[in-house]
């Protein structure tokens, strides 16, 4: 919100409501652009995340961009993120303007 990245930022509180929000989406205008989704989460992880995302329908898959955030310098994060389809970039946290400013929308 600070960077003016985007008009509209939407935070779920949990994986499993975005999942749910994602799949009760009536029209692609009422899915996010960009789902930034951080590797390490209570109860899901991100991957588990990436799991169910891809049991979603089609529309919502090629609608939704996914950058996998982690604090980790993990090789094996960051080669399972880039194995995943729906995984466009692996980013460090913390994210800079400079990092934000140069994902293209």
């Amino acid at each position: 919100e600070m960077t003016g990245f985007a008009r509209r930022v939407v935070v779920q509180p949990s994986p499993r409501t975005a999942l749910e929000a994602l799949s009760s989406a009536k029209k692609t205008s009422d899915l996010p652009e960009i789902i930034f989704l951080d590797v390490m989460m209570p109860v899901m992880d991100g991957f588990g995340f990436l799991e169910e995302f891809a049991r979603l329908p089609e529309k919502t898959k090629q609608h939704c961009r996914i950058i996998m955030l982690s604090t980790s310098e993990s090789f094996r994060d960051l080669n399972r993120a880039n194995k995943n389809r729906y995984v466009s970039k692996f980013l460090n946290k913390p994210l800079s303007e400079e990092v934000i400013g140069a994902i293209n929308v």
